[in-house]
């Protein structure tokens, strides 16, 4: 029996102008992972995908048209290792929360894929697990940018421009965030297609708040590797106002990003593809709990915490 694994994400900064080429930070959730074991089955059995979550059973064949992205990612796999279906039994199962932001999706893939090279003996490097995942990120999401797949299969920090190599994230002190989810499911495809439309109609206006965004992000670049984390607040405040203005916020988000600076939180914004899922806050030592109790107040439906070193 092998099993693999791979953790959640979250955007800090950049998020939908990261796919007109402006850059993005994202770092990994550890604490949430997504898990794939393989076991063995009798000769002839075929090779099954139990999906726990969704209480779904799958086979895989190696046929060329499939409906559904599990079967296609271990397709994938089987491809490009040149191999044919083993006869094995793959468990999932996530504690990721799905259409939240999270990269639930992109993380599934991952430790499913690498998984299944593990027990066939070919783990597949970092590089090429980031390529196959990012096909069915291509299913789920329509036209993505990447960065929730490379920031999940290689699970560190990163700055990233769609169509260069990534960079890792340097980190010079140590940062509070608490993730706060509205309960509201937000799916990237149809709030990338939003921002697309209004592209389309407004595209001097779009491009200005893209040029705005990327200002940021190397801004937040820089806090993050002095360890400013009164500047990295500052970044979060003004890049949400730009996600509002690009229309992906929500009644829901700005409640809670307001309940956490009003306790005192250094900076807040949504996270992710926006119009509902989660949102991120910066606190410090002293405030962590009363921001937390703020958040819960103002009807976060989930909280977590994690620190970046």
């Amino acid at each position: 029996m092998i099993s693999a694994s791979a953790p959640a994400k979250i955007i800090l900064f950049g998020e939908h102008a990261v796919v007109y080429g402006v850059p993005a930070i994202a770092i990994p959730v550890s604490s949430l992972r997504a898990t794939a074991t393989v076991e063995p089955q009798a000769a002839g059995s075929g090779l099954r995908i139990h999906a726990v979550d969704t209480g779904r059973v799958l086979s895989v064949g190696l046929q060329d048209e499939v409906e559904d992205a599990l079967v296609e990612m271990a397709q994938l796999v089987l491809k490009r290792l040149h191999i044919p279906a083993p006869d094995a039994s793959i468990t999932l199962r996530s504690d990721i929360p799905m259409a939240s932001g999270l990269g639930s999706g992109a993380a599934v893939s991952t430790a499913l894929a690498r998984a299944l090279s593990s027990a066939v003996g070919k783990p597949l490097e970092a590089q090429a697990l980031n390529e196959l995942v990012y096909e069915i990120e291509k299913r789920h999401h329509g036209t993505p940018s990447g960065i929730d797949n490379t920031v999940i299969c290689y699970e560190q920090p990163v700055y990233f421009v769609r169509g260069e190599p990534i960079q890792p994230l340097h980190v010079g002190g140590t940062f509070h965030f608490i993730i706060a989810d509205t309960g509201q499911a937000s799916l990237t495809k149809p709030a990338v297609a939003a921002v697309r439309a209004l592209y389309n109609e407004n595209k001097t206006f779009v491009e200005n708040i893209l040029h705005e965004i990327g200002k940021i992000v190397d801004e937040a670049r820089t806090a993050l590797g002095q360890g400013d984390a009164k500047a990295l607040g500052s970044l979060m405040i003004a890049n949400h106002a730009l996600l509002q203005s690009l229309t992906v916020s929500s009644p829901d988000l700005d409640r809670l990003v307001s309940a956490a600076l009003d306790a005192n939180a250094l900076g807040a914004k949504l996270s992710g593809g926006g119009r509902g899922g989660n949102m991120i806050a910066l606190a410090d030592e002293r405030n962590h709990d009363s921001v937390t109790a703020a958040l819960y107040t103002a009807g976060a439906a989930r909280i977590i915490s994690m620190t970046l070193s």
